[in-house]
C-alpha cells in the first residue's frame, strides 16, 4: 500500500488535520456481516493495560488490571488480570476504572515545556495514523510538546534505532515507543533510559528476558492481549468449518512479540478443531504486497486451502486481492486491526472477521502516562499535574 497522501513517512511532528479527532471507544467491532441481511455479531475483544510496579511505587496512578470488552464470548486471561467485563451488542461502553490523568498546560518558571516523542513503525499502515490521532488528542489536553516520528516501513528497524539515537541527542523528556522488533531496539532504548529519558512501550511488547539481560527495567507496557485477540479471530472462522480443511497462517515480523502472540493465538484456536489441518505458516512482514505473493505461493503448493488467518488486516487485504484476481471463492479469511478497508471487506462478505485493538486509545494513553511519569519528577519537565 502506498503511503497516505500528505504524510511524511519519517517525521510527523505536526498533525495533518485541523483538530485532533477522538470518540469514545466503540466495542461493536470486530463484527461479522452475514449477507444479505447484514446481521452484525460482535466478537469480544479485550484491551489491557499493564503498568509496572515501578510506576505505582513512585505514586503514579497504576492502570487497573482489568480487561475491557463486549460480550459474546467471556474470557479469562493471564498476567494477573481479571476477566472481561461484558456488555450488550452494539453498545458503546466507556473505559472501566481507568484513571484519566488531568493536567493544566502550565510550564515551570524556566518556561520549559515537556517534550514527548511518539515513535511508531510507519504511516503506510492506517493503524498508526489512528495511533497518532490519539496521541495528538493527549497533546491538546496536556499542553505538552509532541514529536511524532516513524520509520519508512514496519521492517525498517535500523531506521527506528536511528530515530531513538536522534531523540537522545535532542534530550526529549520521554519516548513512547511502538517497536518494530521486540529485541533489536532494546540496546538503544537502554541508552535512552540511562540518559534519564522516560520510556513507555505500546503496541508491541519489548522482550522481557532480553530487556532484563541488558538492564532495561521498569518500562510500562500498554496494549491489547494479542494472543487472545488472534484466538478469537481464528476461532470465528474455525467455528464455521465442518469438514476436513487445509488452513494457512500469514504471520507478521517473526521477532516482534505481537506477531509471535498472534500466531500462537491462531494455532490455539485451530488446534481445537479436529477438521483443521494447518499446512503452512509463513511471514508476510505485515505488508499488503508481500501477503499477496505469499498467498500466491501457498495456493500453488496447497490448492485446496479453505481458510487463512492473517495477523493483521494489511496482510488480509493482500490475501483477498489474490483471491479476487484468481476468482477463488468460499475461502474464509480472518484479519486483525479493524482497519476501515477491512471493515468494508467484511460488509461485502470478502473478509470474515477482524479485531479492533484501539490504536487511538493506545496512542492517547501512552502520551498520558509518559506525561504523568514526567510530572512526578523522573525527568526535567514543565508539565503540571
Amino acid at each position: 500500500m502506498n503511503p497516505i497522501p500528505g504524510h511524511n513517512p519519517i517525521d510527523r511532528s505536526q498533525p495533518h488535520w485541523s483538530q485532533p479527532h477522538w470518540s469514545q471507544p466503540h466495542w461493536s467491532q470486530p463484527y461479522w456481516s452475514r449477507r444479505p441481511s447484514m446481521i452484525q455479531i460482535n466478537i469480544s475483544q479485550c484491551i489491557y493495560r499493564f503498568i509496572s510496579d515501578y510506576i505505582s511505587d513512585h505514586k503514579i496512578n497504576r492502570l487497573p488490571h482489568r480487561f475491557l470488552g463486549v460480550a459474546l464470548l467471556s474470557v479469562s486471561l493471564s498476567i494477573s488480570l481479571s476477566g472481561c467485563v461484558g456488555s450488550t451488542l452494539r453498545q458503546s461502553i466507556p473505559l472501566l476504572d481507568t484513571p484519566q490523568p488531568t493536567a493544566s498546560p502550565v510550564v515551570t518558571d524556566q518556561q520549559e515545556v515537556t517534550t514527548i516523542a511518539l515513535v511508531m513503525k510507519t504511516l503506510t499502515n492506517p493503524f498508526f495514523v489512528e495511533m497518532e490521532k490519539g496521541a495528538r488528542r493527549a497533546e491538546a489536553e496536556l499542553g505538552i510538546r509532541l514529536i511524532v516520528k516513524t520509520a519508512a516501513q514496519e521492517t525498517s528497524i535500523e531506521q527506528q534505532i536511528g530515530i531513538i539515537e536522534d531523540l537522545i541527542a535532542a534530550e526529549v523528556n520521554a519516548i513512547v515507543i511502538a517497536p518494530g522488533d521486540s529485541t533489536e531496539l532494546i540496546p538503544v532504548l537502554k541508552k535512552a533510559q540511562d540518559a534519564g529519558i522516560t520510556l513507555i512501550n505500546i503496541d508491541n511488547r519489548l522482550n522481557p528476558s532480553r530487556s532484563a539481560e541488558l538492564g532495561l527495567l521498569n518500562v510500562p507496557f500498554i496494549s491489547v492481549n494479542n494472543e487472545q485477540g488472534a484466538y478469537l479471530s481464528a476461532k470465528f472462522i474455525s467455528d464455521q468449518i465442518r469438514t476436513p480443511t487445509q488452513v494457512v497462517i500469514l504471520e507478521g515480523i517473526r521477532t516482534a512479540q505481537n506477531a509471535i502472540d498472534r500466531k500462537q493465538g491462531a494455532l490455539r484456536a485451530f488446534r481445537e478443531d479436529p477438521n483443521i489441518d494447518v499446512v503452512a505458516t509463513e511471514t508476510a512482514h505485515w505488508k499488503v504486497d508481500e501477503a499477496y505473493e505469499v498467498t500466491r505461493r501457498l495456493f500453488a503448493k496447497y490448492p485446496n486451502i479453505g481458510a487463512i488467518f492473517c495477523a493483521n488486516d494489511m496482510m488480509a487485504l493482500g490475501a483477498l486481492r489474490y483471491l479476487k484476481e484468481t476468482d477463488r471463492q468460499n475461502i474464509l479469511v480472518a484479519g486483525f486491526d479493524a482497519l476501515e478497508e477491512a471493515k468494508q471487506a467484511i460488509r461485502t462478505g470478502e473478509l470474515a472477521v477482524s479485531i479492533d485493538q484501539q490504536a487511538a486509545e493506545q496512542g492517547y494513553l501512552g502520551i498520558h502516562y509518559a506525561a504523568k511519569a514526567c510530572c512526578q519528577g523522573f525527568v526535567r519537565t514543565g508539565y503540571s499535574c
